[in-house]
């Protein structure tokens, strides 16, 4: 009996002294396939297995706006085994949800932040405006006339839109569609005149004349769209707004494990095909250690909350 213990302890040790990772990893994305969220998820997943030397699984488990996936995530053991690709929505959820089943601050542990993407601000060609400064002065001249589109309340482009007119003090309506379809097509049309766009939707419309591009949302230009400047500066200086992308795990994941993981995707963020197929999308690679991409997310929610109460914003 005494050998019995002796070998159970020693296989029980053994189990715990494995070296991470010693087993497949789960990527869970909170989104649909097919999608921007979807191909970073998949690079990331295909370039991780490759560094690590074990399977990683991407599963998209989409749903309630990303909740039921992070949802998923979050009740997972914190063993580095189960990855969570999040979003914006990390940080706005708890600003728009009454109620969450779990608590983005506590149940999660941010390692690195993947991507950003800016959008675009898109006019009809029959707008008067050729730059961000003329726009600004339009809609200050006609001020209640001109209608901005976004893909739904709530939704990035409105808040992208709402930091705008609160920025520059402009008074533009909001006119919300179900989904980007709806709300491009009616600005193809000129039944609205303005909107807050991905690069991805918005470049071939731009290129091929039927829309006119007045800015970028990013403090940078794109590498996507190196002509567009940027809304900061062509007349909204101080302007900054983008979409993201970044790698969570359950909290209570060990340290070093979560060190690993920033540090062996942050290698891949380098990656020239990386940075290429990211670029198609008009993303852009992020980076950085888990404490800067905690900073960010807290700085997400604190901007974005004060214009979410300023202009009365809430989840449908």
């Amino acid at each position: 009996m005494r050998l019995i213990f002796v070998l159970l302890a020693f296989l029980s040790f053994s189990a715990i002294a494995q070296p991470y990772p010693s087993k497949p990893l789960r990527l869970i994305v909170p989104f649909p396939p097919g999608g921007p969220t979807d191909i970073t998820g998949r690079t990331i997943g295909e370039k991780l297995q490759q560094r690590l030397g074990q399977p990683v699984i991407v599963e998209n488990r989409p749903g309630a706006g990303s909740i039921i996936g992070t949802d998923l995530a979050v009740k997972s053991p914190a063993d580095g085994y189960t990855l969570l690709l999040g979003s914006n929505s990390i940080a706005l959820q708890p600003l728009l949800q009454a109620k969450l089943p779990y608590d983005p601050q506590k149940d999660l542990m941010p390692v690195i932040l993947a991507v950003r993407i800016p959008n675009v601000l898109v006019v009809h060609p029959s707008v008067p405006a050729n730059t961000v400064a003329e726009f600004i002065a339009l809609a200050k001249a006609k001020p209640g006339t001109i209608n901005y589109a976004s893909v739904g309340n709530a939704t990035g482009p409105h808040l992208f839109a709402e930091l705008f007119r609160s920025l520059t003090g402009v008074n533009i309506v909001h006119v919300p569609y179900k989904g980007t379809a709806p709300a491009v097509n009616d600005l193809l049309g000129g039944q609205v005149q303005a909107l807050f766009d991905s690069l991805a939707t918005a470049l071939p419309n731009i290129r091929a004349g039927k829309l006119r591009a007045l800015g970028v949302t990013s403090m940078q230009r794109s590498r996507s769209a190196p002509d567009i400047p940027t809304l900061s500066e062509s007349g909204a200086p101080g302007y900054e707004a983008t979409g993201w992308f970044g790698v969570l795990v359950p909290a209570g994941t060990p340290a070093e494990i979560v060190t690993r993981l920033n540090s062996e995707i942050g290698g891949i963020l380098k990656m020239p095909d990386v940075e290429e197929r990211f670029l198609k999308f008009g993303a852009e690679g992020g980076g950085g250690a888990p404490a800067d991409f905690a900073r960010f997310i807290q700085s997400e929610q604190a901007k974005w909350g004060k214009i979410i109460r300023e202009a009365g914003i809430k989840a449908e």
